[in-house]
């Protein structure tokens, strides 16, 4: 017996909080009618394959749907592959064969700029008349406005680029996330004092702006500390041109390697610097973590 399941239909890229808007819907139509409340995403955001314009995207598939679980409760987040054969797929058919056959729709939530099927051919309009046709319950959500602005991945994928993380996490509803294995880095924690995790950036994924960053690190087992965490080259140890994400681990000792984490990111507290040693830069990153306490205390949070 197929699962009946209200869907939620987007990209989703970094879970907004207009996003959530159509999550929380789908979690109140799926208690109502006893269903799982789920949602579609992709792997692949669709421009990559129709514009041939490579989207960096706010966050991977594994934290869209880690995000849409933790925030807005959704139980079953399906990752469409996308790829030449859903690229032409017919709107009529993406419904009929793909929601309501496959995944066994019982209703479908979608925002008020959604298109999908060949060429974007289907629209809210479309949907919700093909819907009221098949007996198929189907909500159009509005934009959501902050500051007059309307929340959009777009949009924050803007803030995010230039540093701005407290304002995108306002837009967000939550603080940017990247998670990833620990991997082996150059033990320059060791060398400074500082349990590290080194994070690489998922392929597809935006680089937030070069710097050092109040960050939370968030373990599987449900702990979190607060981190100082550096985004770029490492000029001041390295000579190459790769992105680093580095995190300084304030008040823990243990290894990680190998370990999936969750990096939040609060704010940004200076654009990455060369020091002249490594005396100057474990004194900065000392300054930064008193830094990153100040902040969290702030904030009414010491985790």
């Amino acid at each position: 017996m197929t699962t009946k399941r209200v869907i939620a239909l987007g990209f989703f890229d970094g879970v907004h909080r207009g996003h959530g808007a159509l999550l929380r819907r789908v979690g109140e139509k799926a208690r109502e009618l006893g269903a799982v409340p789920s949602a579609v995403t992709y792997d692949t955001h669709p421009s990559d394959l129709i514009l041939h314009t490579p989207t960096p995207l706010l966050s991977s598939p594994f934290d869209r749907a880690d995000l849409m679980r933790r925030y807005y409760g959704i139980r079953d987040v399906i990752i469409a592959h996308f790829d030449d054969r859903m690229m032409h797929m017919p709107w009529q058919e993406f419904l009929t064969d793909y929601l309501i056959g496959e995944l066994g729709a019982v209703y479908l939530v979608a925002g008020h700029d959604f298109h999908f099927g060949y060429r974007g051919e289907g629209d809210p309009q479309k949907l919700q008349t093909a819907c009221a046709q098949l007996g198929l319950g189907c909500d159009i959500i509005p934009k959501v406005e902050q500051d007059g602005i309307t929340i959009s991945s777009t949009y924050i994928r803007t803030l995010v680029a230039q540093g701005e993380m407290e304002r995108a996490n306002e837009f967000l509803g939550h603080p940017h996330t990247l998670s990833n294995t620990v991997a082996h880095g150059k033990h320059l924690g060791t060398t400074l004092g500082f349990p590290t995790v080194n994070l690489q950036i998922p392929s597809g994924v935006l680089i937030p702006a070069h710097g050092v960053y109040a960050c939370k690190v968030c373990f599987s087992d449900g702990t979190e500390r607060m981190a100082v965490t550096n985004v770029g080259t490492r000029p001041t140890v390295d000579d190459g041109d790769r992105v680093n994400v580095e995190g300084f681990i304030l008040d823990f000792h243990g290894d990680l390697y190998g370990q999936t984490v969750r990096m939040e990111f609060y704010k940004r507290l200076r654009g990455e610097q060369r020091f002249p040693s490594l005396e100057a830069l474990r004194d900065e990153v000392l300054r930064n973590a008193d830094q990153t306490r100040a902040w969290f205390a702030r904030q009414g949070q010491t985790p």
